[in-house]
């Protein structure tokens, strides 16, 4: 089965030893309806989308950690980038402590960035093998080889990151933040700072297509998709305010996301094949450093659609859906009056929350799943 490029961030159903009791607490988590009045403070909505995020982490670092479904680690990875997004986005609001563990979560994004990226180019390499003749397929087993050995390095050095007391001691900081609330009703409301974080979001992604050429490197095609990241998850942490305008246009940037995460995935794999080529202690043979020529070739033709795959979706994120979007955003600022009803959110309350605690390396079992309390 081909694992999803780092591009999406939709998982798949699984069925391994009790994967799929894990989804589906994941999937609760992941679609959650708290309940705010419109007096509710930024600080309690930063808390609450901690909570949700720091649950997802407990249900997927295990899984991670056994590397038995790729998966885990690519869900592992997108809550602690959303973690991370999140502590960026309310930093005005959030205690101190929290603010400085971003430091950590960088760190901890590098150690499951490097695993990941291998996984999705083992994939990718079965995925393109899957078009060969038989009689070519064979070429590719040293590379698959050089590569598997590889993800096992990177693998042993993100469970030593996730062993590490940096580490640990990110995931207390937020489990003690999490678990002792937030102030209620207090400082900036919502509906005052979400419309201004999502127009700051958008300015700063408009700013980064501007500045792009049709010759501009990858890395700046990269900044842009961070940038859409970003917006995407300003607009989805506000979403219950902003309605069905942030849903349209939330489908446009996980569009732009993912087809650029595309082009990106090429690009890693295109320079780690070109890095093992020109290593003369690879030991490959002549055959296998052929096909990796013909695999960066193709690589590199999905890398060169970069600008017209971004102009295709620029279009249609910065087009009605963004109009519609920074109306309700105007609706919002103008009747920013306490008391003017609700808006839904459904959190996971901080008494769920459990201590953390360092997760075996070795055998991990599926963690208890206690119901979500409304």
């Amino acid at each position: 089965m081909k694992i999803p490029s780092s591009a999406g961030e939709a998982a798949p159903s699984a069925a391994d030893g009790g994967a799929h009791v894990m989804r589906a607490a994941a999937a609760a988590l992941g679609s959650p309806e708290r309940m705010f009045d419109a007096a509710a403070s930024a600080r309690e909505v930063a808390m609450a989308e901690l909570r949700r995020l720091l649950g997802l982490w407990r249900i997927h670092e295990p899984g991670a950690r056994l590397g038995q479904n790729p998966e885990e680690l690519h869900q592992l990875r997108v809550t602690a980038r959303r973690i991370d997004a999140t502590l960026g986005l309310f930093r005005r609001q959030l205690p101190a402590s929290l603010v400085r563990a971003r430091r950590t979560t960088k760190g901890v994004l590098r150690s499951l960035g490097a695993a990941r990226d291998l996984d999705v180019q083992l994939s990718e390499l079965a995925h393109y093998c899957a078009r060969l003749p038989e009689s070519e397929r064979a070429a590719a087993e040293p590379l698959r080889a050089r590569l598997e050995g590889e993800r096992s390095r990177a693998r042993a050095r993100m469970v030593r990151a996730l062993d590490s007391e940096p580490t640990r001691r990110w995931l207390e900081t937020l489990t003690v933040a999490c678990t002792a609330g937030g102030e209620a009703n207090g400082g900036e409301r919502a509906m005052i700072v979400m419309p201004q974080r999502v127009r700051r979001r958008f300015r700063k992604l408009r700013k980064s297509v501007a500045k792009l050429r049709a010759k501009s490197p990858m890395e700046a095609y990269h900044q842009v998709r961070r940038r859409a990241k970003q917006l995407r998850y300003a607009t989805e942490c506000g979403g219950a305010l902003f309605g069905r305008a942030a849903d349209d246009l939330l489908k446009a940037l996980r569009r732009l996301q993912d087809r650029l995460g595309a082009h990106q995935d090429a690009y890693i794999a295109q320079n780690r094949l070109a890095r093992l080529a020109a290593d003369p202690a690879s030991g490959l043979p002549p055959a296998t450093l052929f096909l990796m020529g013909r695999l960066t070739e193709h690589h590199a033709r999905v890398t060169a659609q970069a600008h017209r795959t971004l102009t295709r979706t620029w279009r249609k994120v910065r087009g009605k859906r963004w109009k519609a979007l920074r109306a309700r955003l105007g609706e919002l600022t103008e009747n920013a009056e306490p008391g003017n009803g609700a808006f839904t959110v459904r959190e996971v309350p901080p008494g769920d929350i459990a201590p953390a605690e360092p997760a075996p390396s070795g055998h991990a079992s599926a963690p208890e799943l206690r119901p979500v309390k409304h």
